[in-house]
């Protein structure tokens, strides 16, 4: 195991390369402490200050103004003494030397360096994705991009079927409507919608309701090529079976693969991600390495929740004291629940999305509502959940499978919701011999 570095004194320079959801992140919680480093630099690549990517979604579907997703504009920066650079990209580092140079021949000395570079969106092995016309979906630029091609109208295809590309192709579609209308068609290569969250009865509750809402939906549906027209364009979409779909807009969004090219430029440990300890450490000692672009014990991460912990934890780590945010000293992975707004549609899940041998599966639907339980439980205790529509209960059902806690007293009513549930709960242990009324009687 690495030993920690010692911790940055006061008069050290601190530079976080990555200007994103991770590094401002860092940013505000240095800043609440009094140990925080007396020089910060923050290097960022986009040419705005750091925006919340998570509203890109409702921002491409015209509910939202551009100004609402910034976090902090530049003028804050610079009120807390720190210096942001925008528009400009690290391209090499010098470990020896301690100094990085950006692609406008800007060259900065760091005592302490933070790789928070963020990810890049996944691209299939498809012919004719090169094409003009076809989109990812990452940053305000994509988002603007995609408006523009919403409100010329036309024929668009969306590729991947996972929580991206819903919302890219719910906001295409909302984006049109009231202009010359967009015809959407979304691709699954899966036999169902968010496959990685929802069982088969939620996905098909979701595709049911998008369909409604006006989009094409297909599963199980292999991409095979992209078709360029007369103009060089993009034009059509082609599947394996033989359909052909028209295009005048493509949008790949299939996930995200982590931005460790300069690490590994530059001859840090990387796999699939930036390789960091439990203090997000890189293997040099005097780099940091936090959120997507990072790899901790073999896992990537692309939910904000673990994110914001690895922040406490290096936070506190440059400030030479002990993590207090979380209660931790050291970063460790913990389960994570997946709360998803979808279209309207409220989702709610953690745990294994199918039943796996041992499991007693309790499920409960309300056509009329919308609302879809189903829970996963072994030897009394929940291991797993989906929620569609009600997902009020959700973040109790998540607290019970993390205590590991025996639901069997509670069984008739877990189905019905948390209140009923701990009540049930609480009558069990106010009986129970051992329980502090009981004693107290």
């Amino acid at each position: 195991m690495r030993q920690r570095h010692p911790a940055t004194a006061p008069s050290e320079h601190l530079v976080i390369v990555g200007n994103g959801m991770a590094g401002h992140r860092l940013v505000e919680a240095l800043l609440a402490r009094p140990e925080r480093p007396a020089r910060i630099t923050v290097i960022g690549a986009e040419t705005t200050p750091a925006y919340n990517r998570i509203l890109l979604s409702p921002l491409l579907a015209g509910e939202m103004e551009r100004e609402a997703l910034t976090l902090r504009n530049a003028e804050w920066y610079a009120e807390q003494g720190i210096e942001l650079v925008l528009g400009e990209r690290v391209e090499n580092i010098d470990r020896t030397a301690r100094r990085l140079t950006t692609d406008a021949g800007r060259e900065l000395d760091y005592d302490r360096l933070v790789l928070a570079t963020g990810s890049n969106p996944a691209r299939p092995p498809v012919p004719g994705l090169d094409l003009p016309g076809v989109h990812v979906f990452r940053d305000l630029g994509d988002a603007d991009a995609l408006a523009r091609a919403a409100e010329q109208g036309g024929s668009a295809v969306v590729i991947g079927g996972g929580l991206l590309g819903l919302e890219a192709a719910e906001g295409l579609r909302k984006r049109g409507q009231g202009k010359r209308g967009m015809q959407v068609s979304l691709l699954q290569r899966d036999d169902r919608l968010m496959n990685r969250q929802l069982d088969l009865t939620a996905a098909r509750l979701l595709e049911n309701e998008l369909r409604g809402r006006g989009l094409d939906i297909h599963t199980d549906a292999q991409l095979e090529r992209l078709e360029a027209g007369a103009d060089g364009q993009v034009c059509a979409a082609h599947l394996a079976d033989g359909t052909r779909l028209a295009a005048d807009c493509v949008v790949v969004a299939i996930g995200i693969v982590p931005n460790s090219a300069l690490a590994r430029s530059v001859g840090l440990d990387v796999n699939r991600g930036v390789v960091v300890d439990e203090w997000l450490t890189t293997s040099d000692p005097s780099i940091h390495a936090l959120g997507e672009c990072c790899e901790h014990h073999g896992n990537l991460y692309g939910l904000v929740e673990p994110i914001w912990r690895q922040v406490e934890v290096l936070a506190d780590c440059l400030c030479g004291k002990p993590s207090t945010g979380y209660g931790e000293a050291r970063y460790v992975d913990k389960p994570c629940a997946t709360k998803l707004k979808v279209s309207g549609v409220s989702l709610y899940a953690f745990g294994p999305t199918d039943p796996e041998p041992g499991h007693e599966v309790l499920s409960y639907r309300d056509p009329q509502q919308g609302d879809y339980r189903r829970l996963l439980l072994r030897d009394g205790r929940l291991e797993g959940a989906v929620l569609y529509g009600d997902t009020a209960s959700g973040p109790w059902y998540f607290e019970q499978a993390l205590a590991g806690r025996d639901l069997a007293p509670c069984r008739p009513a877990l189905l019905l919701g948390a209140a009923d549930a701990q009540l049930l709960l609480d009558d069990a242990l106010n009986e129970s011999p051992q329980s502090p009324a009981k004693e107290a009687a």
